[in-house]
């Protein structure tokens, strides 16, 4: 076959010249701008870049990047604000983008960069470091979302956050986050001309807590006297408050039984006012859960307590969804109490699933959609009758059960997860003759001078949430101390786990008897809650 050649200029040639010179004349005229906003991913915030450009061509107004119905919403909410604030749409083809694209976005917080974008179009800027976060009224009104707070808490403890324009009505909550310079607007044209004079300085204070401090270390630690419900109500069962008063000290897992009416549920309710002070850090992270499940926290520095019906699904105790993974009752209760009364009537698949959150702190949810990892530091506290019927410690009425019913009733629960719970107490039946001999108040105060000690030895955890290395490092025996715990693995066939457990008993019943090492007298107390099979 012949080819001819053509030696010639071809035509083409100066196409492409036309070409690239039409491509750098709409390059010329096109501005990208740039702000920066965040969404959530699970319960851990995702930085999100949003950048519009101003293109010849149709004019409209597109939003790209994988967003959600609530972002395209957003158009005609950003619209109307402009619109009102006399702005005139130009004649081009917007379209923003929030990157990167392959990250589910939603939430209403979008709409003040979206807006601010449009707004400010004719002039050149990128703000690296400023985060935008604001719903939009029709009016142009800067709203509050329910998502602000633990957006913008998760970017801190990333340390990604250092300066953020939010809507005033958001302060209130918002100033608890320190660290983080917040420029508050009322209305969308507060933001333009803060945006277009390029003045972001902090006009928001911090939030000082109301609430009982002392310092240690240099840390502040915060906690509430608050004795409504107290253990002086509580007669008698002196074994078990003290039981209550070690679980409290060291925040270690409790497990109660005893007879219908002894005082198993006003013990564990009791608990909550008398746990350890708590860090800034931990009161924000129980306001970020609260948030997440919608409830408007009150900041008070009193851990969370709670306490699911044993009818609850595994999707509402551990969290789940089938498109956007929720939280569950064991995120909600994490730096507090997770309280399961009458615990053989949850499901076998509540109960073998709380192995991982008592042992590992954290809980995963993997669905098709999302795989998220949270937290899940809880103070576990279970009780139980000792028979289906419930008086087979009773003196004075006789059991109905079966010697079957009665050992089908306690294999429910399974020995793993037994093992993970280190403080058990039979109660006993109550008597006419008990009395009240503690207080609320006199408990916490031990329970405080627990924590001081604790805190003095440098534990980033506390007693109940050493690991193996935290315990060889904290944990020492005195010699007869040693010589005790020795013959009891010998005697009772003690786990490594249940070993670690008497060691962690005995850490805090000593820090409760203010003895450096722990002593004889305390690892005894420490066998004394042993589990009895």
């Amino acid at each position: 076959m012949n080819v001819k050649i053509d030696s010639g200029t071809p035509p083409k040639e100066v196409n492409c010249k036309n070409k690239i010179r039409v491509k750098q004349k709409i390059k010329k005229e096109a501005i990208v701008n740039r702000l920066t906003c965040a969404t959530l991913e699970g319960v851990n915030a995702k930085v999100i870049e949003v950048e519009a450009t101003f293109t010849k061509g149709l004019p409209g107004f597109a939003v790209v990047g994988l967003v959600s119905s609530d972002i395209q919403e957003a158009k005609e909410r950003v619209k109307s604000a402009l619109l009102v604030n006399e702005f005139v749409f130009p004649p081009l083809k917007i379209t923003v983008n929030l990157s990167p694209s392959d990250i589910k976005k939603n939430g209403t917080h979008f709409d003040l960069s979206l807006a601010l974008l449009v707004a400010l179009n004719k002039k050149s800027f990128d703000e690296e470091g400023l985060f935008v976060f604001g719903e939009l009224g029709l009016d142009g009104r800067v709203k509050s979302s329910s998502m602000l707070f633990p957006i913008i808490l998760s970017l801190k403890e990333q340390g990604l956050i250092q300066r953020a324009i939010v809507p005033q009505e958001s302060i209130a909550y918002l100033s608890h986050i320190s660290g983080v310079d917040f420029i508050a607007v009322e209305t969308l044209n507060d933001a333009i001309v803060l945006l277009g004079k390029g003045d972001f300085k902090a006009n928001v204070k911090k939030f000082k807590y109301d609430a009982k401090t002392f310092t240690l270390e240099g840390i502040p630690y915060y906690y509430e006297e608050n004795y409504e419900s107290d253990f002086k109500e509580v007669k008698g069962q002196m074994v078990a408050k003290r039981a209550a008063l070690i679980a409290a000290a060291g925040m270690h897992n409790l497990f109660m039984e005893g007879n219908p009416g002894c005082g198993k549920s006003m013990i564990a309710k009791r608990i909550k006012n008398i746990l350890p002070p708590m860090q800034e850090e931990e009161l924000l992270s129980i306001a970020k859960h609260q948030f997440l499940d919608g409830q408007i926290p009150n900041f008070k520095a009193i851990r969370p307590m709670r306490a699911p019906h044993h009818t609850a699904t595994s999707a509402s105790i551990f969290g789940g969804g089938s498109g956007q993974a929720k939280i569950g009752e064991v995120a909600l209760a994490s730096k507090g109490i997770l309280f399961f009364d009458e615990i053989p009537h949850f499901s076998k698949q509540v109960l073998e699933a709380m192995r991982e959150p008592l042992q590992d702190k954290k809980v995963h949810i993997a669905r098709v959609n999302a795989k998220i990892e949270y937290e899940a530091d809880i103070m576990f506290i279970a009780a139980q009758n000792p028979c289906p019927c419930g008086n087979l410690l009773s003196k004075s009425k006789s059991c109905r059960c079966s010697e079957t019913e009665i050992k089908r009733y306690a294999n429910k629960l399974s020995d793993p997860f037994l093992d993970r719970i280190d403080l058990f107490v039979v109660m006993q039946e109550v008597s006419s003759e008990d009395k009240s001999d503690v207080s609320s108040q006199a408990m916490h105060q031990s329970v405080i001078k627990a924590f001081s000690m604790q805190k003095k030895r440098h534990q980033v955890r506390l007693n109940g949430k050493l690991n193996e290395d935290e315990i060889e490092q904290y944990c020492h025996l005195s010699e007869e101390a040693q010589k005790i715990l020795e013959s009891a693995i010998t005697k009772f066939g003690l786990s490594h786990r249940s070993i670690a457990s008497v060691k962690k008993i005995g850490r805090t019943v000593a820090d409760l008897n203010e003895h450096e090492m722990i002593e004889k007298k305390d690892v005894l107390e420490a066998l004394s809650y042993r589990r009895r099979k």
